[in-house]
């Protein structure tokens, strides 16, 4: 296309500014967006998102990504994640799953006692749900409507008494299971144990798991009177104790040997009041002949439990059958006895005290056949839900506990509310894909048990609730709530959302101060999306005002190379990047939660700065989290992405159910949901990003195909099925200094492309229509705030980076032979037959999205030793100041020069500055200003065009007359015919006679510095 080019941008002096040339835009953009009048109702959205099912991929790498994951989501068993709630609920696990791998975050031997699991639940629902709309596949259906369905199962079972589980027995019959991760255990009359002088237990019990302390009795009031048996101790041998002062008061008999997992063992335990003995199979396995105490002694026990125990431990999994308690001591061959058949087919016969066969098949109780009608009931630790909307993976006890918290340990309590918020999440997307009811009604009573657990709290509770680190994260937990009662509609739906509100926080970020540093980076940012929304639905501008706000210091004060932000999961000071490259930066969650901030804050403002980010995280850190390998049983995404010299990239962290697992899974499935937007009123169609792709716009009865292969290729080509009236507002990129010309139907549209804006072309649309559009991409280095001598290289929307295993930062060189507009690349050599490589310095720069396990730089040390322009080396050395940044630092940041009078002006006055400073010479500031003037940055005939478009534009703005230009335009032409006819001598003469002209008749003094340092240059230049 045709750029048009004004006055400003053609006589601009290239005034120094204070940073890179594209990054301000940034936090000055959306700082200074147009902000709704305080205490103004909400106003509608001025645009709209499409919906998945609207956007399909086309071919390109974006299209690769997702097959991956959408294979891993077809052969996923998505069973897999349902027992721990089915176990929570108190239900028999689906048989014949594998189940998860210990060390992750969601199974029962997760991390952190499993305090986190469900939440990777809710990823992979919202992952099946984005699939199912994406591409239709109704095997994405036929998963989550089985998800659904099983969830409701055990939301429904956790509203009752859990009931009977059965197992095979080791006796005939069956015996009673305790499922693991179920918290049951079984509860005996208080009083049970009472009075006995002499006890004997016996019992089969069959450990599922080998959980230390984990009770299989334990008779007590709290933890000074007790005795109990535990499976193991800390040593992982079974252990009896009894005490009646606390811990250190315990007589003990500790077995030889573990109790083996999923085998049957006997086991026993007879008290006389002179002494103990445990037998394990029969046999003898422990004695403490000076084990004097008996129930008698510890008083009336009012807990007498199988399973559970007076201290936080454990509680026992696994099968029971045959259990008896005589108020005797029985005799060894008693014993032996009990270990070859049921205690009533003994010479003990069945127990007196109590006598339980276990081979109940329904209901909750264990019938006593003692005669003393001692019978057990199953009991959950935690008692019943607080409320019947209540579903999680595991007890009510950590939100309980969080309400009390003062301090942070995720061993006790780990963002339940954050793991509460994925499955709301996820059960949300599922009614949106599928449309299943159950979901809803779900998701409205996971709303409900909220509010009637948080209505009853104090506000100050719940502020500091919320400021605990880890314990009081709560994720995106407002936007999935206001979701719902979008669908419910329910006043208490809306007014839980604002539970949600951290108030020092948001008030200091709504007054603009950044107390960012030493936050947990990926606990508060979404709670700036949901601030977004809030306000919304309710029209307070301090919502608003602070998640803008907030975005600015995130974007770019905090904001890595990829995209990412964050530090070891925390953000440090702002503008603190070089000193933190480490192996634990940007979390990757941090960089999906900030692309949905950018998104909501878009719609608000339409701030093109918002979608330069949405692009850069989304290209970079998002693309390049995900390995380019299938796998069947991990996502195969990253944590953090270690940005460190030499760093590799690990997709396998924590078995594959991390959060950014998580957030990997969901990203790929949703590539496509920011491409288009439309104005509300369907008046504009917004093209934020260049990615293959159909959308299909129903509302207009238009389709729109997007062929590119972008990045790999710079332009993409928009065709139009149907017709109708609207306006296209595309992309122009902070980047694309290097033009952005656009055709339509081949003619060249009639609008100037503008660097960070939107273009707009507004037409009938007919069918057949086709836009094309060129953005050439060039290299640029972005510096580190805290060390401009660290630097990344962006070629176009890319971050590249070395790959080299070297742990120092590499030096490159990239000045000498940059063109007028900054583009770097001249000094990279393209690796042929592989886009987006190139080598420098015979080091491999490749894009950051290929997702490998090669080791890279994102990062290198920018060395420039001496002033060259074009190749044209000045002899003088490139001074730097203190803070590490250069000479020519100063001079390429006002790059794009338009041509290179611009680039001459900008070079004196530079040197006029370090001149002054004492940091520069006079006499090498006229060495390098000739270098600048001798530099071939075009050939000479362009050189003698730029005058006369110079020229031209300075006449149509009235600064010189027309008799002025013919003179100065007849004298450039002359000279410009004699470089045709190879006269060097009669363009010298020529120019000499333009300069002549120029000082003499031109008025405007920065006019006339321009035509005549251009002028002179080429002089310089025609004559070395």
């Amino acid at each position: 296309m045709t750029h048009h080019v004004s006055r400003r941008s053609i006589l601009r002096l290239g005034a120094a500014t204070a940073g890179l040339p594209w990054l301000p835009q940034f936090a000055a953009g959306a700082a200074n967006a147009e902000a709704p009048a305080a205490g103004a109702a909400p106003a509608a959205a001025a645009l709209h998102p499409f919906k998945l099912s609207d956007v399909s991929l086309g071919q390109g790498v974006f299209a690769r990504k997702r097959e991956l994951i959408l294979n891993f989501a077809r052969g996923y068993d998505e069973r897999r994640y349902l027992n721990v709630f089915r176990a929570n609920a108190g239900l028999q696990p689906v048989a014949g799953v594998v189940p998860l791998p210990a060390g992750g975050w969601e199974g029962l031997d997760g991390e952190a006692n499993g305090n986190l699991r469900g939440h990777f639940t809710g990823h992979h629902m919202s992952m099946l749900a984005q699939a199912y709309a994406g591409t239709g596949e109704e095997v994405f259906g036929t998963k989550l409507r089985n998800l659904v369905t099983s969830l409701h199962e055990c939301r429904d079972a956790l509203s009752r008494e859990p009931g009977i589980l059965t197992t095979g027995g080791r006796l005939p019959g069956t015996a009673v299971d305790i499922a693991r991760g179920s918290y049951v255990y079984g509860q005996l009359p208080a009083g049970s144990v009472d009075g006995l002088t002499a006890l004997t237990f016996a019992a089969w019990v069959r450990p599922t798991a080998a959980a230390n302390w984990a009770r299989i009795f334990d008779f007590g009031n709290d933890t000074r009177a007790y005795a109990f048996l535990a499976q193991r101790d800390g040593a992982g041998l079974p252990r009896f104790a009894i005490t009646r002062n606390f811990a250190g008061g315990e007589q003990t008999i500790v077995g030889t040997a573990p109790l083996p997992v999923n085998e049957w063992s006997h086991v026993a335990v007879t008290l006389d009041g002179r002494a103990g003995t445990l037998y394990v199979n029969g046999k003898q396995a422990g004695r403490n002949a000076a084990l004097t105490l008996t129930p008698a002694l510890l008083g009336s026990l009012a807990n007498v439990w199988l399973g559970r125990s007076q201290y936080n431990d454990p509680t026992f999994a696994g099968a029971y059958q045959d259990v008896n308690i005589w108020s005797s001591a029985l005799s060894a061959a008693q014993v032996a006895e009990l270990a070859a058949a049921p205690a009533l087919n003994s010479s003990a016969g069945n127990g007196d005290v109590v006598a339980l066969a276990c081979g109940e098949s329904s209901g909750s109780v264990l019938a006593d056949a003692s005669g003393k009608g001692r019978s057990a009931t199953l009991r959950r630790t935690w008692g019943p839900p607080s409320h019947p909307g209540f579903l999680a993976a595991y007890p009510e006890t950590q939100f309980i506990e969080l309400e009390s918290r003062t301090t942070p340990d995720y061993l006790r309590v780990w963002a339940p509310y954050y793991t509460a918020h994925k499955i709301l999440k996820g059960l949300l997307d599922a009614y949106t894909a599928t449309a299943e009811t159950k979901a809803l009604d779900l998701a409205a009573g996971l709303c409900d048990w909220m509010h009637s657990r948080l209505s009853k709290l104090t506000p100050a509770v719940r502020q500091r609730m919320w400021g605990i680190f880890s314990s009081g994260e709560y994720g995106g937990i407002v936007e999935a709530i206001l979701e719902t009662h979008g669908h419910t509609g329910k006043p208490e739906h809306l007014e839980l959302a604002r539970y949600f509100d951290l108030d020092s926080l948001i008030d200091a970020c709504a007054q603009n101060k950044d107390v960012l540093a030493g936050l947990h980076a990926n606990q508060h940012i979404p709670i700036f999306t949901g601030l977004v929304l809030m306000y919304n639905s309710t029209g307070e501008e301090r919502y608003l005002t602070a998640a803008r706000n907030f975005w600015g210091m995130v974007v770019p004060t905090r904001m890595f190379s990829i995209g990412g932000t964050s530090q070891g999961e925390f953000w440090k000071e702002r503008d603190r990047i070089a000193a933190f490259l480490n192996a634990t930066d940007a979390e990757s969650c941090c960089a999906y939660n900030m692309l949905k901030l950018s998104r909501e804050l878009f719609f608000k403002d339409q701030n093109p700065a918002y979608m330069d980010y949405y692009e850069r995280a989304l290209f970079n850190q998002v693309l390049g989290s995900k390995q380019d390998r299938e796998s069947a049983e991990l996502p195969l995404a990253t944590y953090f992405i270690g940005l460190q010299p030499g760093a590799v990239r690990d997709f396998t962290p924590k078995q594959g159910t991390t959060c950014c697992e998580g957030t990997g899974l969901e990203s790929a499935t949703k590539y496509q949901d920011s491409v288009y937007f439309t104005a509300a009123d369907g008046s504009a169609l917004y093209v934020n990003l260049y990615m293959p792709s159909t959308l299909r716009w129903a509302a207009k009865n238009v389709t729109v195909t997007q062929k590119t292969s972008f990045p790999f290729e710079q332009r993409t080509t928009l065709q139009v099925a149907g017709s109708g009236q609207f306006e296209l507002r595309l992309r122009v990129p902070a980047w694309a200094t290097a033009g952005f010309a656009v055709r339509v139907n081949g003619a060249p549209a009639e609008a100037t492309a503008t660097p960070g804006t939107y273009l707009r072309i507004a037409r009938a649309w007919k069918d057949g229509d086709a836009v094309e559009v060129e953005m050439p991409f060039t290299l640029r280095a972005e510096r580190a705030q805290d060390d401009p001598s660290v630097q990344n290289l962006m070629y176009g929307p890319v971050h590249l980076v070395a790959r080299d295993s070297r742990s120092e930062l590499l030096a490159f060189g990239l000045y000498g032979t940059a063109k007028l507009n900054g583009d770097l690349a001249p000094a990279v050599q393209p690796v042929p037959g592989k886009p987006l490589h190139f080598t420098l310095a015979g080091v491999e720069l490749a894009p950051f999205l290929e997702g490998t396990e090669d080791a890279f730089h994102s990062y290198f040390r920018r060395t420039e030793p001496s002033v060259v322009f074009g190749g044209t080396d000045s002899g003088v050395a490139n001074p730097a100041r203190t803070n590490k940044t250069t000479l020519l630092d100063d001079v390429w940041q006002s790059a794009p020069f338009a041509n290179k009078p611009e680039l001459l002006l900008r070079v004196t006055r530079v040197a006029d500055v370090w001149v002054s400073e004492r940091l520069l010479s006079r006499a090498d500031a006229d060495r390098l200003y000739g270098a600048a003037q001798r530099a071939a940055f075009a050939s000479p005939e362009r050189e003698i065009d730029d005058l006369q478009r110079i020229a031209a534009a300075a006449l149509a703005a009235g600064r010189i007359t027309a008799d002025t230009s013919d003179m100065l335009g007849a004298r450039l032409k002359s000279a410009g015919k004699a470089l045709d006819q190879k006269t060097t001598a009669k363009a010298v003469h020529y120019l000499g006679q333009y300069i002549d002209g120029a000082t003499r008749d031109v008025t405007d003094s920065s006019l006339r510095d321009l035509l005549v340092s251009g002028a002179q240059a080429l002089v310089a230049r025609l004559n070395a």
